[in-house]
């Protein structure tokens, strides 16, 4: 699976469990973190946690694929590692806080084919 297709089926996942505001963004020239970030904004803590854990299963069952790590569980920033994708689930209030989209204002948006 290339990083684009992992790109978009992980979003596809999230809108399916109907994320709110995603959004993604090509970060290869600015960090050697990964080349993508996928950012989606959960309803509650509930939420943020079913889409976690919607992704992480949906992924391995459908396609074989596991993250690499998990970070944040238990609180309202879930982050998923896919290796050249990194999934950032937040509630509403940690994702206004930390704006990431901003933090990263020099890299490219992509288009997500939902």
């Amino acid at each position: 699976m290339t990083q684009e297709i992992l790109l978009q089926t992980l979003a596809k996942i999230l809108d399916n469990k109907k994320a709110v505001d995603l959004a993604a963004i090509h970060t290869t020239e600015q960090t050697i973190l990964a080349d993508y970030f996928l950012l989606a904004t959960g309803t509650s803590t509930t939420h943020v946690k079913a889409l976690a854990e919607e992704l992480e299963h949906e992924m391995k069952l459908t396609h074989g694929v596991v993250p690499r790590g998990i970070e944040g569980r238990a609180t309202g920033w879930v982050l998923l590692d896919y290796g050249t994708v990194l999934v950032h689930i937040f509630q509403k209030e940690q994702r206004e806080y930390y704006n990431l989209e901003r933090l990263w204002e020099d890299a490219e948006t992509v288009e997500l084919a939902l």
